[in-house]
């Protein structure tokens, strides 16, 4: 069953996105919230990691993350997907069998 894997940690200081990544099913989808969307940045370190992740899990950023980080949405990594609010964190979290946290 696909399962959403959720990562609040940066990349650049933990290693959660990297062993999400490499745990992460096809049909799966990631979740890139708090200090997690500077794993979705364009140009960053780990940007190819997460590119190359998108040809088999969905990736998702929460916007008012992004935002209140300072950055505008089309910074991201072309492909990953915005969610709008803490409603679709959770509309989101309802799609898929299992949550799975990485600390």
């Amino acid at each position: 069953m696909p399962t959403l894997h959720t990562v609040n940690k940066s990349p650049f200081e933990k290693t959660a996105l990297a062993a999400c990544l490499a745990h992460a099913t096809a049909g799966s989808a990631v979740l890139l919230f708090e200090d997690g969307i500077y794993g979705a940045l364009r140009g960053s370190a780990v940007a190819d990691t997460v590119a190359a992740a998108l040809q088999s899990v969905k990736v998702f950023a929460l916007e008012p993350d992004v935002r209140a980080r300072g950055f505008a949405p089309d910074r991201l990594i072309e492909g990953i997907e915005i969610v709008a609010d803490y409603a679709g964190f959770v509309d989101l979290a309802t799609e898929y069998s299992k949550v799975q946290a990485w600390l």
